[in-house]
């Protein structure tokens, strides 16, 4: 007879790319919803859909692009204000 856990397990934090527009991307880092526009990120206005989706989530702060080589820093999607550099 298997066993029942009492307590459920820990939920994992995780990143993942959720869509892609023709305005920009939408990532979802464990509960938390960003939305990356083409206007403010360009070097993904002409990514591919793979490149896009070939995304890495490191030390649950750091995105990362490989194919892109692109990184961003999730503490720089949850404070812009923080962060007021824009790429040009």
């Amino acid at each position: 007879m298997p066993k029942k856990l009492k307590k459920s397990g820990k939920s994992t934090s995780v990143a993942e790319v959720q869509n892609i527009s023709n305005h920009g991307i939408w990532i979802l880092i464990g509960d938390k919803e960003f939305f990356l526009s083409f206007t403010q990120y360009p070097w993904f206005q002409k990514a591919t859909v793979d490149q896009i989706y070939d995304m890495e989530y490191h030390h649950q702060k750091h995105l990362h692009w490989p194919s892109l080589d692109v990184d961003l820093e999730v503490e720089s999607l949850e404070h812009p204000e923080a962060y007021p550099l824009i790429y040009k």
